[in-house]
């Protein structure tokens, strides 16, 4: 699933440990999800659309 989360995270100006840090998860994740690796949980999609105003369908985009 492809998503905007390396440029919202650049966009604040946050290191990808930072980001990390504000939504409780490691930087690994975060550098997990950005790659296109790992699919977020939906309670962490949802703390990532919070944490950035954004709904969860404009961060992740749903490819087929």
């Amino acid at each position: 699933m492809k998503n905007r989360l390396r440029e919202l995270r650049e966009g604040q100006g946050w290191s990808q440990g930072q980001l990390a840090e504000e939504l409780g998860v490691s930087r690994q994740t975060v550098n997990a999800l950005e790659t296109g690796k790992y699919d977020p949980s939906l309670p962490l999609a949802f703390r990532i659309a919070h944490l950035f105003g954004e709904a969860i369908e404009r961060i992740f985009l749903y490819e087929t």
